[in-house]
């Protein structure tokens, strides 16, 4: 789902740095908020993740981020927990979260509309299954633009 370049070269530095560290990598993130560009790293245990991870994460990759110097502008680096509404990107988490509440964006309108609230029923052969008030509605996994968990209080 739609990533930039410098989110993917940045994924391929922190996978094994997180790894290494007994850590999930969940997400990378390169975005521009005001007059600053952020990179943001989010990382999950089954435990929970502490201040802790948070900081070996950032000692690491900042390191490798700083010898390997593949983002041209100043950036703020930020390591954290994807909270609640974690995004789902990889095929894995489609399994792990199976009958989860999730909220999925399209690119464009599928049957009117482009935001989907329901239960995640699967991912299979690029298509994406989603229990929405008992309708099974069925997305081509090149029209989703994101995944998430939805909280539900």
């Amino acid at each position: 789902m739609g990533k930039t370049r410098t989110e993917d070269i940045v994924w391929e530095m922190a996978k094994p740095v997180v790894d290494f560290l007994g850590l999930e990598l969940v997400d990378v993130e390169y975005i521009k908020e005001g007059g600053s560009w952020f990179l943001r790293i989010f990382i999950d245990k089954p435990q929970g993740i502490t201040h802790d991870d948070c900081q070996a994460v950032s000692k690491k990759l900042g390191e490798l981020l700083d010898e390997r110097d593949s983002i041209p502008q100043s950036y703020i680096l930020e390591v954290s927990s994807p909270g609640i509404e974690r995004p789902l990107n990889k095929p894995e988490d489609f399994v792990k979260f199976r009958g989860y509440k999730i909220r999925a964006s399209t690119f464009s309108p599928v049957e009117g509309q482009k935001e989907f609230v329901g239960e995640l029923e699967g991912v299979e052969d690029n298509i994406l299954s989603i229990n929405v008030k008992g309708k099974k509605v069925t997305l081509p996994f090149g029209t989703v633009a994101k995944v998430r968990l939805e909280a539900d209080f």
